[in-house]
């Protein structure tokens, strides 16, 4: 029987993930298909943790890891919640290398996004191509014609997909949380304070359902994020002009009036020219539907989170490993009735493993913008759920009533 043939919607770090392992493993005809016009067409955003068993596993795979590790920043592993007031209730260090790594190196998302589309053919993916709907005959309808004839349609197009009508009536709905995205180039030379508290890695300031976060980029840069929690339609209501970078820092300043200047000065030094407001979404907790043949969605198109457990491309590019099997299995099966079976046990399997993460982003969420005196009150909480994750039932008792026992000491004397 012929290859199969197989549509990607999208070329982020799943598409480009799910593309490279079938072109390596199999011969599985593959387009992707991406509405953008070129790699550097808009901003990649910051910087993100591959772990041991998702991210790094699927870079192994895909023959990727050598290449990965020259851009890997371990030292990026540092990672400190704090107060308002810059009261350290988790400080952990970097590492020097992958020997000492707790499995969770950074590299920054334009870096991984170019390193994984520089290692599929340029001749299979279609840029420009802008995807307007599907139909129920699985014809793709872009902005510049039809496209068909393709034995299974990947939704890897992101929390707005176009693929996604097709399975679920779901939309990402707002997840009460927003803000700006800021950031501050050459901050290790131009404010070495900064950079020093930082500490080539993250730091992520919490109090009354506000956050100001830092994180370093690979380029020495800062990444800024002050998110809090706000309604839905802040844009329009509040008050000032989300193009006038002053008007955006006075209003952070009047907003953070009572945190620590340190952190304040995150937003004070950031650059002028380059400010987003955004809102976070997300897809319900446990988001899931019936397979339908020929169609299938991963990644953020399946399981928008908000970005609190650092673990959406991490999913992501576990839910390409593991469909890549499953087209390969196809593939060597052959037919249709094959493609179907394997991608339902896929979307079985990744129900299960969403779910979890999706419940471990939200918990750490809630801990931390809608848990009142955060993260003093809640720490113990998003602490536990981090070491527990992957504990039996037993142990992670053992180990949540050793962590509580901790922290409820602490508190009397802190």
């Amino acid at each position: 029987m012929p290859p199969l043939k197989v549509a990607i919607i999208g070329s982020g770090p799943a598409g480009c993930t799910l593309a490279r392992i079938l072109g390596r493993e199999s011969n599985v005809q593959v387009t992707v298909f991406e509405a953008e016009t070129s790699v550097d067409t808009r901003a990649q955003g910051g910087t993100l943790d591959l772990h041991t068993d998702t991210g790094l596993a699927a870079m192994k795979r895909a023959g990727l890891f050598d290449e990965f590790s020259k851009y890997a920043r371990y030292d990026g592993e540092a990672f400190v919640v704090c107060d308002k007031k810059l009261k350290k209730y988790l400080n952990l260090k970097g590492n020097t290398s992958a020997k000492d790594s707790r499995g969770r190196p950074e590299i920054d998302r334009m870096q991984l996004r170019l390193l994984l589309l520089e290692s599929v053919p340029k001749d299979i993916i279609r840029w420009g191509s802008r995807l307007k709907s599907v139909d129920d005959d699985l014809c793709l309808h872009f902005e510049h014609g039809v496209e068909k004839g393709f034995d299974l349609i990947v939704g890897a197009d992101g929390a707005w997909s176009k693929v996604r009508p097709l399975l679920s009536d779901e939309q990402p709905f707002y997840a009460g949380i927003g803000g700006m995205d800021l950031f501050i180039a050459n901050a290790e030379e131009r404010y070495p304070d900064l950079h020093k508290m930082v500490n080539r890695g993250s730091i992520f300031g919490y109090s009354d359902g506000k956050s100001l976060i830092g994180q370093q980029k690979g380029d020495r840069s800062l990444i800024v994020y002050a998110w809090s929690v706000r309604g839905h339609d802040w844009k329009k209501t509040c008050g000032y002009d989300l193009q006038d970078a002053k008007a955006v820092k006075q209003a952070i300043a009047k907003e953070y009036i009572d945190w620590a200047p340190e952190l304040l000065k995150l937003a004070e030094v950031a650059n002028e020219d380059d400010m987003i407001a955004r809102n976070l979404y997300m897809l319900p907790v446990g988001h899931r539907w019936n397979n339908r043949p020929g169609v299938t969605l991963l990644g953020d198109a399946a399981h928008l989170m908000t970005p609190f457990a650092g673990e959406g491309v991490n999913l992501a590019m576990k839910d390409a490993m593991s469909l890549a099997d499953a087209i390969i299995a196809a593939n060597k099966a052959g037919g249709m009735e094959a493609l179907t079976k394997q991608v339902k046990a896929f979307e079985e399997d990744m129900f299960v493993r969403a779910t979890k993460t999706q419940l471990q982003t939200k918990g750490n969420m809630d801990d931390m913008f809608f848990t009142p005196g955060a993260p003093r009150t809640s720490i113990d909480s998003f602490i536990i759920r981090a070491v527990t994750s992957d504990m039996n039932v037993l142990l992670g008792y053992l180990v949540g009533a050793l962590v509580h026992t901790y922290f409820w000491a602490w508190r009397i004397f802190n």
